[in-house]
């Protein structure tokens, strides 16, 4: 099939790569000139595995082209929006003017029968509204919500192979003519299983926002339970052990820590919130500030457990923070709690340097005023204290036997709780972990 993909940030990327990969003609489109000449070049404007592998792969094939004019759309039956929505400055509503922008740019080069995919996350009536945009400039053209579930480091995979597909469509029924469309763009995976499941447009759009505040309500919960633990002298991760094995509960993100950041959680729920307000069910939402208020005060609790572990004072000390992106395998430094935390310490008079395998060149454009290493072991040398804040490979598997000679002094905060506490302290080092006795 014939496709247009809007927007080729991570998402839009990603998604037009992975639809030539299925066999597709793509065209992506994105109206900043630096990133279409970056990807034309088969080069990956941000970190993601496997990613510029599979541009280089497609681009052979000349399925894949990318342009800055949506005229470039003209060709294609399908259209995938996946411009970002992100948090609106100074309020917690998400910002819908790219998604706004693109279906205007779009809707004179559609076609009758025409296929408008929204991929982006949106809060619930967003297709309702789109719709009437849509129906007035080209009646027989027809509005899908189709939500994404990426993880980054995993996006490639998880578009190629998802848990699922939803459809969004006018009525929710599976007789609506785009059902058939999708199916067939997306015939491969469906092929093998995934499941499939067709939905109204609202119900649609509220999927990928509700999975994303019960995520952040699992992590913010198992760090309240850090947070007890640590005034009680139990073990989180035990605890995390014991209740996760209920099929119930389930043991995935039950990971007490720094807590969650990037660019999906945090403005997602925050977005969540202010919706259901202007829909006039806030009363059912208002758990989710405590989810946000929890998560916030984590970043807190590290500076804190940081001064500690620095005898009560962070003034001169010299802190080496082990990663600035928000999770391993990606360079996203949005909302990331491993930089934030860093900025604080900063601030309150400590001597930071700041290392990380792929988001150094990210962190320095939001925290130009931090130090940073490239490389651990300059990183490392000298620290009064190191703080393993993102859990990369190869800060997990770092000796600690090794480690004690560059050190000034043998004090670590795993940060992640994925460090083996014993091991540590076996080698001379003062070992703290979140909820850990």
């Amino acid at each position: 099939m014939r496709i247009s993909v809007i927007g080729c940030g991570y998402l839009g990327a990603v998604h037009a790569a992975c639809m030539a990969k299925l066999g597709h003609e793509v065209v992506g489109i994105d109206v900043d000139k630096d990133k279409i000449s970056e990807l034309s070049s088969a080069r990956a404007p941000f970190f993601e595995p496997g990613l510029e592998e599979l541009l280089k792969e497609v681009q052979e094939t000349g399925r894949l082209t990318f342009a800055t004019d949506m005229a470039a759309a003209t060709r294609s039956t399908v259209h995938f929006v996946c411009v970002g929505t992100p948090q609106k400055k100074g309020e917690n509503g998400a910002d819908l003017s790219f998604v706004d922008a693109a279906i205007a740019s779009l809707v004179p080069h559609l076609a009758p029968g025409d296929l408008v995919v929204g991929k982006s996350t949106v809060p619930v009536g967003t297709a309702s509204r789109l719709s009437e945009v849509l129906a007035e400039a080209q009646p027989e053209a027809h509005l899908v919500w189709n939500p994404e579930f990426l993880r980054e480091g995993h996006a490639v995979s998880d578009t190629l192979n998802p848990d699922r597909f939803v459809y969004g469509v006018a009525g929710g029924s599976e007789d609506h003519p785009a059902v058939a469309i999708l199916d067939d763009v997306y015939g491969t995976p469906l092929s093998s299983g995934t499941p499939r499941l067709v939905m109204d447009h609202p119900t649609a759009e509220l999927v990928k926002t509700a999975a994303n505040s019960f995520l952040a309500t699992k992590i913010s919960f198992i760090n309240a339970m850090a947070e007890l633990c640590e005034a009680a002298g139990a073990d989180v991760t035990r605890l995390a052990d014991a209740i996760g094995i209920d099929d119930r509960i389930g043991r995935k993100f039950l990971n007490a820590g720094i807590g969650f950041g990037g660019g999906c959680l945090p403005k997602d729920i925050r977005a969540f919130m202010a919706r259901a307000g202007e829909l006039g069910a806030d009363q059912a939402l208002t758990f989710l500030r405590e989810v946000d208020a929890i998560n916030m005060r984590r970043r807190t609790r590290v500076v804190e457990l940081a001064r500690e572990l620095c005898q009560g004072s962070l003034l001169g000390k010299r802190i080496s923070v082990l990663g600035a992106a928000f999770k391993p395998a990606s360079d996203d430094v949005r909302d990331s709690p491993a930089l934030s935390i860093a900025a604080q310490l900063q601030l309150q008079g400590a001597v930071v340097t700041v290392t990380d395998p792929k988001a150094l060149s990210n962190a320095a454009k939001r925290f130009p005023e931090l130090h940073y290493e490239s490389e651990t072991s300059k990183a490392v040398a000298k620290a009064d204290a190191l703080l393993l804040l993102t859990e990369w490979d190869e800060y997990r598997s770092l000796d600690p036997y090794e480690l004690i000679t560059s050190v000034s002094a043998p004090r670590i905060l795993d940060g992640r709780n994925v460090l083996d506490a014993a091991k540590w302290r076996a080698a001379g080092w003062q070992y703290r972990g979140l909820g850990r006795p």
